[in-house]
């Protein structure tokens, strides 16, 4: 439970400030000063190497929208359930892979722009500081506190695999068209995850489901800015998401069409036939893609 936010200590009676900084500030008084606060909860940070941290990130995120298109049982979805399952999963989904490939993190406190380089700048300023918000401490210590936790249950590769459907099939979202086959698809995930657990360990199963409800927690708004901001800038990550998730060439696409094969078509060129009238078997598609590893 997240206790309310003590008074910051930095804002407290202004000191004197000293006169050659009055003097040099008198041209950016028009500007609202930003102050940096100094307390634990509001400060800001940024990853400490970022160029490492944000190809491991990339790298993370490019396989768990691989993942999602090698899944046969996802691709048999209409498409606009596809897209509310990306943009609902695609963050679980990407701190799972993040914990399964045992990426590591350091960040430190966001650099602040010198006074010189603000009076320099001057009127410049305003456009070259980033529009997006940066992560608070408190905030990033929260999430490497939740994959620290799922390092604890040491999961195996099936483990990892069948928890990625559990997430993925979640049918509580909104708007769904195929919410009750959804649903069978997490219900068949979960009886997998328990299964390949021991008898004596079920204990095991709770642990696991409990600490995966504090993935949801995590805000993408978080993710986006520490991980891919430094890369992407101001663009929009669900639809950069969106393209890799349904980019085909046009070599692809051409193939597709000659030998029929629906889920590489444009949505209005494939048979409209029920999901539940598929015949598809959950497990037979996990067993033979390696429990969903796909990499």
């Amino acid at each position: 439970m997240e206790v309310g936010c003590e008074r910051c200590q930095c804002r407290g009676e202004d000191k004197q400030t000293a006169i050659l900084y009055t003097l040099l500030s008198q041209n950016l008084a028009r500007r609202p000063a930003h102050r940096r606060c100094l307390c634990h909860r509001r400060r800001t940070v940024c990853l400490r190497s970022p160029h490492l941290t944000c190809q491991a990130a990339s790298n993370v995120l490019g396989k768990t929208i691989s993942f999602m298109k090698n899944l046969p049982s996802f691709r048999l979805l209409p498409r606009e359930d596809q897209l509310l399952l990306l943009e609902s999963c695609w963050v679980p989904l990407f701190l799972l892979g993040l914990v399964q490939e045992m990426v590591t993190f350091e960040v430190m406190e966001t650099p602040a722009p010198s006074m010189l380089k603000k009076i320099l700048l001057d009127g410049q300023s305003q456009q070259q500081e980033p529009e997006w918000t940066q992560p608070t401490l408190a905030a990033v210590q929260r999430l490497q506190c939740c994959l620290n936790s799922f390092w604890s249950l040491d999961l195996s590769p099936k483990e990892y695999a069948y928890l990625k459907g559990a997430i993925l099939f979640n049918p509580d979202i909104s708007g769904l068209r195929a919410s009750l086959y959804i649903e069978s698809l997490q219900q068949e995930a979960q009886r997998a995850l328990q299964e390949v657990l021991q008898p004596e360990d079920q204990g095991r199963f709770a642990r696991i489901l409990l600490i995966t409800s504090t993935l949801k927690s995590i805000p993408p708004a978080l993710i986006t800015d520490l991980f891919f901001r430094p890369v992407i800038g101001n663009a929009d990550i669900v639809k950069l998401i969106t393209e890799m998730l349904y980019e085909i060439n046009s070599e692809q696409l051409a193939h597709a069409a000659q030998i029929h094969i629906p889920w590489m078509l444009p949505m209005p060129c494939r048979a409209a036939q029920p999901m539940w009238k598929q015949g598809f078997s959950q497990r037979n598609a996990l067993e033979s893609s390696e429990s969903w590893s796909f990499w």
